[in-house]
């Protein structure tokens, strides 16, 4: 490959070096990454970039994150409602145990998603990327030949189509970028917790803010902006929305961090299993997948931002290199660089979601693991070297 194509058409189909399925963090980081340095890519969304905009997810960003973005030259994408990660407590049986982290983790930041995914939209558009939203009904043909096409239903209704060298699948766990490679060409590694999470939207402040260990269960109330917060409330595999009315949500909130919280306007209301899932390779033919399309991490971690970026990073080098110097070695070994990494931050999800929630609710594993997992809590605080790789771990410089 000699160079980059960009926005050039033969015929009804168009051409461009990556075409990039999902204009979620991994996929306009990428275009930024992309466009910053001369390489054609296209950004296909199948939603409207309203709703893009608005769609509450966690946002916490790690000193990794902070640091590739001020090294890509991307700072101002963190401007606008970003939280100082610091700011949160951490609770057990009501008692304030604040961690102090070192200066690697004072980099964090809780930036909801919605805010950092609507500066690289503005970033992406201002110095030209191509972004296209409404784009339905993708497919991806032809991604073992040498011009894989991306054909999709515009906005307008009109079937169009792209050839590309690359494609970049950063659509999500139920995007159509995984569900494109064979079943037998994956191998899928999961995990299924034995609780669920009671997740809630709320439009009030994070006070308090941080995380709660109780013999009811884990709570959480982390920062979503200056008025909204993410409720978090450990319950059992069969609860149902409907056994938690609002008035119970903030009760038990309450109870949990032992101390009373004042509720108000719920906005969203739903359970999420916890979980943990690899697929491996994370490519196939010209289709590399990117964030959660190749992996999830249980909540609790706080790392499915860290992962996403991670993976964005190695595969924009790759691409580069590959463009610029027609050297593909970075982008055949993309699964065997992310892989490694990604276990890592797998073995630190499982410790800390098991640990949080075995030391509270003892229905989970019984009395001596609820026993055990305070005992490593209690070394998080009273060790140094403990606390030292936690803290790596939390800030995703490990």
């Amino acid at each position: 490959m000699t160079g980059a194509r960009i926005g050039t058409r033969t015929g009804t189909t168009e051409n461009t070096t990556v075409v990039i399925v999902g204009a979620g963090v991994a996929g306009l980081t990428l275009g930024n990454f992309l466009l910053r340095n001369g390489i054609g890519c296209v950004v296909l969304e199948k939603h409207s970039r309203a709703y893009v905009e608005q769609r509450q997810r966690a946002g916490t960003i790690d000193a990794f994150g902070v640091r590739m973005f001020r090294a890509w030259g991307l700072e101002e994408v963190l401007e606008g409602d970003p939280i100082p990660h610091s700011e949160g407590g951490f609770y057990i049986d009501g008692e304030a145990m604040p961690i102090e982290m070192d200066d690697d983790h004072d980099e964090s930041l809780y930036c909801p998603q919605q805010v950092l995914v609507r500066n690289l939209t503005d970033r992406f558009l201002r110095d030209g990327g191509d972004l296209r939203h409404e784009a339905a009904d993708v497919s991806l043909e032809d991604i073992t030949g040498e011009r894989p096409v991306v054909r999709y239903q515009g906005a307008d209704g009109s079937a169009r189509a792209i050839a590309c060298d690359l494609i970049a699948g950063c659509d999500g766990f139920h995007g159509v970028s995984r569900r494109t490679i064979p079943a037998s060409a994956l191998t899928e590694y999961s995990h299924e917790y034995g609780y669920n999470w009671l997740s809630v939207l709320a439009a009030v402040p994070a006070n308090p803010s941080g995380m709660a260990i109780h013999s009811l269960g884990l709570a959480g109330m982390i920062p979503r902006g200056p008025h909204a917060s993410r409720v978090y409330l450990q319950c059992r595999v069969d609860d149902t929305v409907e056994q938690w009315p609002d008035e119970r949500v903030w009760s038990e909130l309450g109870a949990r961090f032992g101390t009373p919280v004042t509720g108000g306007e719920i906005v969203d209301k739903r359970i999420v299993p916890l979980r943990g899932v690899v697929f491996d390779p994370m490519s196939y033919g010209s289709l590399y997948l990117l964030g959660d399309a190749a992996h999830i991490v249980p909540p609790m971690s706080a790392k499915g931002i860290h992962l996403a970026l991670h993976d964005t990073e190695v595969f924009a080098r790759a691409v580069i290199r590959h463009v610029q110097e027609g050297d593909s070695g970075l982008l055949d070994s993309y699964s065997e660089t992310c892989l490694p990494h990604i276990w890592n931050y797998q073995a630190f999800a499982t410790w800390i979601t098991d640990t949080m929630h075995n030391a509270g609710f003892t229905g989970y594993e019984g009395e001596f693991r609820k026993q055990v997992a305070r005992a490593e809590l209690r070394r998080q605080f009273a060790s140094d070297a403990a606390n030292k790789l936690f803290s790596e771990l939390a800030a995703g410089t490990n």
